[in-house]
């Protein structure tokens, strides 16, 4: 069952160890709930930001692009950020996080590492995602 989202404030740490336990500042893969409908959702790509007691804190990736209607996208209130390609996407094409929606993600329900990421893009995208969520 997937958890709701985390609403307030978000203490964001790095801590990546690639150990096969899902740590602050690695992506890796897990079920994302749909936001109109949390019994539905797909398989998708976190970024992992930060811990709420037993439970992480993530943002999700996506490899659609969504510049293209950014006004749009802000319009609904979801906001994102470039991230480039790395290797958790085995097609290597670029990504974008979510910022405005940080989701609860149950450790155990946590499938595959598939990257860390470096200290600076870190740092970018908590920084963009305190902007967003004005935090």
């Amino acid at each position: 069952m997937a958890l709701p989202d985390h609403v307030g404030p978000v203490a964001t740490e790095y801590a990546p160890v690639l150990d096969g336990d899902a740590d602050p500042g690695e992506i890796v893969w897990t079920w994302v709930p749909y936001e109109d409908d949390a019994r539905q959702g797909k398989d998708r790509p976190v970024l992992v930001v930060g811990r709420d007691g037993p439970v992480l804190l993530a943002l999700m990736l996506t490899s659609k692009d969504h510049d293209r209607d950014a006004a749009g996208e802000a319009r609904r209130g979801r906001h994102w950020l470039d991230i480039g390609a790395g290797p958790w996407d085995n097609r290597r094409r670029p990504s974008e996080v979510r910022l405005d929606r940080v989701l609860r993600v149950d450790p155990t329900t946590v499938r595959r590492e598939g990257a860390m990421v470096d200290r600076a893009l870190f740092d970018q995208v908590v920084a963009a995602m305190a902007a967003v969520r004005g935090r």
